[in-house]
């Protein structure tokens, strides 16, 4: 190891670990960090949730040194030399990096210990996830109660996505949420937990308020979910406050849109996930549609339903002999006997914060024009 790394101090400076997007090694149990982690980290725990479980249980019967005992017996020989390797491997691939466990406490001091004896001196972070975490729910209150936003709307299908990612001092829900936001938003690599979503947005929180400090943050207009993450309600709460700005399109470019986000994209990710089986990946994508569109079946009524699934198995048989183009019948379909009406409706609650509405062009230049004061001096 070099130098530079084994005279790094320990870190609590939470702010500067997050903006400079440092490697963390996760020493948690897989269960505490499947609930939810931060963005760079990766688990690479001390014990199995088996083994923690056993301590854990020891730790409440007889207390926290025979619980040691029986975590250094559980974590031994071979087995405690492979973690130990897969720690070596992290620390040196990331030699600007920490560990941490739960509370910077016995866990991540027992890591460092271990690493120090193999020869790597490598710093970890006091107060652990615990404190991380708390900085991160007080940073984006914090933001949300100081800074203002302004809120992206429109249509589906007219690019307020690819717009939003053009802007500076945009925060891209969707993106986080790793979804696209509507019924048939699915991507075939999941979501996030809630957790590990709310911490991504409040790290893209803390980046705006180092990196863009003078202007406010631009969102897309978003329900109380997306998928299955959940808005934290302060944000739902300054959203639904927040001046709107909508982007027009016609119904052209909006299928057109639609077509290429939900069909040629959508495809292209089934095929990632699925290593590049086409055939597996069809099938995959086929079925994805099919169970998207039931979950709207209640609402687009019995008739309009039939005849929905009907043009989208034509389509996908279609598809299947190599012609997409099929897809943009169904498309045009839902925007018109589903999308927009839903879109009329809630758009007639939020009239009065609309401030300015054109096409995507306009809503840019608007938009890269926005700044505040409140950072000024």
């Amino acid at each position: 190891m070099s130098d530079s790394m084994s005279l790094r101090p320990d870190a609590s400076d939470f702010r500067e670990l997050f903006l400079r997007d440092t490697p963390m090694m996760d020493t948690r149990a897989p269960l505490e960090f499947s609930k939810g982690a931060f963005p760079h980290t990766v688990s690479l725990p001390l014990m199995t949730d088996q083994e923690r479980a056993k301590v854990g249980t020891c730790y409440k019967k007889h207390g926290q040194d025979a619980a040691i005992k029986l975590g250094h017996q559980l974590v031994k020989g071979d087995i405690k030399d492979a973690r130990v390797a897969q720690w070596l491997d992290f620390a040196r691939t990331n030699p600007d990096g920490y560990l941490y466990c739960w509370r910077g406490g016995l866990r991540s001091q027992i890591v460092q210990q271990w690493l120090k004896e193999a020869g790597c001196e490598y710093p970890r972070i006091t107060g652990g996830y615990k404190a991380m975490r708390r900085f991160l729910i007080d940073t984006l209150e914090r933001r949300l109660n100081t800074h203002p936003l302004m809120i992206l709307g429109g249509e589906t299908g007219c690019a307020k996505t690819a717009l939003l990612q053009q802007l500076d001092g945009a925060v891209d829900l969707e993106g986080l949420a790793n979804h696209r936001g509507s019924t048939f938003g699915k991507k075939p690599d999941g979501q996030p937990p809630q957790i590990g979503f709310e911490n991504a947005l409040s790290v893209a929180f803390l980046r705006h308020e180092a990196f863009q400090p003078q202007r406010p943050v631009i969102l897309e207009d978003e329900s109380m979910l997306i998928g299955r993450c959940a808005l934290p309600e302060l944000l739902r709460q300054k959203m639904n406050d927040a001046p709107l700005v909508i982007i027009e399109a016609d119904m052209e470019s909006r299928v057109e849109h639609s077509f290429e986000n939900y069909i040629l994209n959508k495809l292209s990710e089934w095929q990632a996930a699925l290593d590049g089986n086409e055939e597996a990946a069809f099938t995959a994508f086929a079925d994805d549609l099919r169970t998207s569109l039931s979950k709207v079946e209640q609402r687009l009524g019995g008739l309009r339903y039939k005849n929905m699934t009907a043009q989208l198995e034509k389509a996908i048989d279609a598809h299947a002999a190599g012609n997409p183009d099929l897809h943009r019948d169904w498309i045009h379909g839902m925007l018109v006997e589903y999308y927009d009406p839903m879109y009329r409706w809630q758009l007639r609650k939020k009239e009065q914060r609309v401030v300015m509405r054109g096409p995507a062009a306009e809503v840019h230049e608007y938009l890269s024009q926005q700044f505040t004061d409140s950072h000024l001096p």
